[in-house]
């Protein structure tokens, strides 16, 4: 069974995205979903390196951005817990993004 994530861009003149929106096979959503702002980390197991895909739309608020970076350390905790059952370090990790949370007052 193959399942398909595709992402949708559009650029500006000066290659700024205006609209992203993404759709997933396997979802059980219809149709494309927009969104502001997608951060996407890649594994390259040959270089042994992390690859990046950072893009947001000029529609994205600054409150708003923070709160997707801080939503997101909470979310990289829980899944470096389920990928490596280390529990102590998984808490290092969400002690960070609830500092984080708090000093820019997302955690509300």
């Amino acid at each position: 069974m193959d399942s398909k994530i595709n992402f949708h861009v559009k650029l500006d003149e000066e290659r700024v995205p205006e609209m992203i929106a993404w759709e997933a096979s396997d979802s059980g959503m219809t149709g494309v979903k927009p969104c502001n702002a997608v951060m996407m980390s890649i594994w390259d197991p040959k270089e042994n390196t992390t690859l990046r895909i950072d893009l947001w739309t000029k529609e994205m608020l600054v409150d708003d951005m923070k709160r997707f970076f801080y939503e997101n350390f909470m979310t990289m905790a829980d899944t470096y817990l389920r990928a490596t059952n280390d529990e102590v370090n998984s808490k290092n990790i969400k002690k960070f993004a609830e500092e984080f949370g708090k000093s820019i007052e997302a955690s509300k």
